[in-house]
Parts: structure tokens; sequence; C-alpha cells
């Protein structure tokens, strides 16, 4: 009883998933946790399987057999629409920002707040009320931008990085899952965007963290999953961990066995 009163609540967690594309198994057995308020890291090498177990813990793709958890209760995700209904968001490699459209309009993309009456039910939208919050969202993660009303295609990469972080955090109840969040970032870029991580974790909310960065990554980590030929490998600490030791897993060996 103790125990189940002092764990940390899942956010979001995989068990024993397994899935298969025609003739390619591409998961066999793959298992991950995310407690809420922590930062866990998922690495794995090119083929691995992180795209697929990424893909199933969002609805994307559907699984042949193992289980999910979100909010500490087991659910069936049929479309990514399940899982952001269940508080779970995503920030992609892409990032899946409109580079014309403002700051406000992309974190308010899809979420568009109309006006009370007839107008908002013309389509007219309460544009003030939608700064409001995204001037909120931002300084709660201490993100600050030249303007809100900046076009997304103006702002640095790190900054574009930092808008698709707080959007998914203002829709996101209980995870948020970032897929390779740094690549393509500068080495002060990428260091704000690992601060962001920590933050959104003290927030409450679940980190899953995709990547390849392994040092910068391992620093910001609660835990780590390695998954290998679609299998999880090792689920451990990242403080008791070495890029060595990593990188060994990731392409076969047990850790300690490479010299």
């Amino acid at each position: 009883m103790s125990n189940d009163a002092t764990r940390p609540k899942i956010a979001i967690a995989g068990r024993h998933l397994a899935k298969k594309f025609g003739h390619v198994q591409a998961l066999s057995d793959a298992s991950i946790t995310v407690p809420s308020g922590k930062v866990v890291a998922l690495f794995g090498d090119n083929g691995a399987g992180k795209s697929t177990f990424l893909k199933l813990l969002l609805g994307i793709h559907h699984k042949d057999a193992g289980e999910l958890i979100i909010g500490d209760e087991a659910v069936e995700l049929h479309s990514v629409r399940d899982s952001q209904e269940l508080g779970v968001d995503c920030v992609y490699q892409d990032l899946a920002l409109a580079p014309d459209l403002s700051v406000v309009d992309n974190m308010f993309l899809g979420h568009e707040v109309p006006v009370r009456g007839a107008l908002g039910r013309l389509g007219f939208v309460d544009r003030k009320e939608m700064e409001e919050r995204a001037d909120d969202a931002l300084r709660r993660l201490s993100i600050k931008l030249p303007s809100l009303r900046v076009a997304v295609q103006d702002l640095s990469g790190g900054q574009r990085q930092a808008v698709a972080v707080a959007r998914a955090v203002m829709w996101s109840k209980t995870a948020v899952l970032m897929d390779e969040p740094t690549a393509a970032l500068g080495a002060r870029q990428s260091e704000i965007v690992c601060d962001l991580m920590r933050t959104v974790a003290a927030s409450g909310l679940g980190v899953l963290v995709v990547s390849h960065d392994l040092p910068r990554v391992l620093k910001v980590a609660d835990d780590v999953t390695i998954i290998w030929r679609g299998k999880t490998a090792l689920e451990a600490p990242a403080a008791g961990l070495t890029v060595p030791e990593v990188v060994s897993t990731m392409v076969g060996y047990q850790v300690g066995e490479a010299a």
C-alpha cells in the first residue's frame, strides 16, 4: 500500500508492445514508463523501432499486442485524437508549424477561440483572449520572443522549437512527447530546449524524449529506455549511465560487456 501511495503517477507507458508491418516485425517486446514530473529519454539505433514506438503511444499506429497506459489507466487508442483527448501531445521533428502564420495563430491552430455571440458563429475569433493565453503559456515556460504577432518563419530555430514545445504543453494535461527536439539546432539553442524539458516536467507533465543527442539528453533525463531490434534492451536511471554504455547497448551489447 505504501508503495502505491509513494510511487509517481504514470503519465504514459507502453508495456510489451508489438507491431508488424507485413513481413517486417518493427516491434516485438517494447516497454517504457514515463512517470508524471519526469523526463525519460528513448534511445535506439536507426531502425531499432523508436518511431514506431512513438506512433503507438500516440495512437497513430495500432498495436498488435501489449498494453498502453495514460494517466495510470489502461487505454485503447484508435487515433491520435484519442491520445490528445487524454492529455497527450507531441512535438514532432518537423515541428508541424505553419511558417507564414504568427506565433499566436500557430499555438491556437485547430483550437481557435471564437468571439461570443453571432460573430463567433460566423467564424470570428477572439484574438485578445488568444494572445493573453499564448503569452501566459510562454511566460510559464520562461520563453521570450520578440512578439506574439511575428510570423514563425522569422524566428530562429531555437525559438521555433520553443513555440512548438509551448503549444504542446498548452494543450497537454498528462504527457508531452518530443521527437528529436534538438536536431538541426546549435549548441546554445539545444541547451535552451533541454532547459524547457526540465521546466515542462517540473509543471507535473511526463516528458518522453526520442533523441540521438546522447550527451545532452543524458544530462537532462531522469531515466533512460533503450530499444534494440524492436525490444527493450535497458531501462535504467540516467544518472548511472555513460555515453559509451548507452552506445554499446544500442548496438547490441549489454552494459558492461564492451571494453
